[in-house]
């Protein structure tokens, strides 16, 4: 079946670069992009937006959600809603696992889609890429959003801020393809007291 005529029929343009991108950016996850479309369908319908999708060893299946308003915390009383549905939905279509997981991001966020890199400009990340540029892969520092390029591109070039010595600061250009992991960095307040 033709892509275009599968994007059409099946979801809008926006959700099919989101699911495309999801397909692309999970390293050990599912390769058939069918069971990513059926968990994302589950998930929204339910009023949450996928994050992430996982297979780990043993069968497990990590499904990891939010809430569509970023600023709703996610509860376990929503982890059980999304698991109850999937538990029955991904047996009906097919969807092998043996064990599932449904979980909130987590304040150590995994960051993966466009848009992503988008909504946590200005905030401090861990990132790991593909390949070493000047002799390192991970670096920690502010990410500065879209550098070059428009975000529905794949050359988009995104940047971060780091500190390659105390004192200096330089900018890592990047694009999404060269990201490995990138997660947020946790900030924790214990009564008004970050660290």
């Amino acid at each position: 079946m033709p892509i275009f005529f599968w994007m059409n029929r099946f979801c809008s343009f926006e959700k099919f670069l989101v699911l495309y991108e999801l397909r692309n950016e999970i390293n050990n996850g599912i390769s058939n992009v069918n069971q990513a479309i059926i968990i994302a369908e589950v998930v929204e319908n339910l009023g949450y937006s996928l994050v992430d999708i996982e297979r780990e060893g043993r069968g497990l299946l990590r499904v990891t959600i939010e809430n569509q308003n970023p600023d709703e915390l996610i509860t376990v009383g929503d982890c059980e809603k999304v698991s109850h549905q999937l538990t029955y939905t991904l047996p009906v279509e097919n969807v092998p696992f043996d064990r599932l997981e449904v979980s909130s991001p987590g304040v150590d966020r995994v960051i993966k889609t466009a848009e992503d890199f988008i909504r946590f400009n200005g905030l401090e990340i861990n990132l790991k890429l593909r390949v070493a540029m000047g002799n390192r892969k991970n670096f920690t520092g502010v990410l500065q959003g879209l550098v070059k390029g428009s975000v529905a591109s794949r050359d988009a070039v995104w940047g971060l801020l780091i500190e390659p010595k105390p004192g200096e600061s330089a900018m890592l250009e990047f694009t999404l393809a060269d990201v490995d992991k990138a997660r947020l960095v946790p900030v924790l307040d214990f009564k008004g007291k970050k660290s």
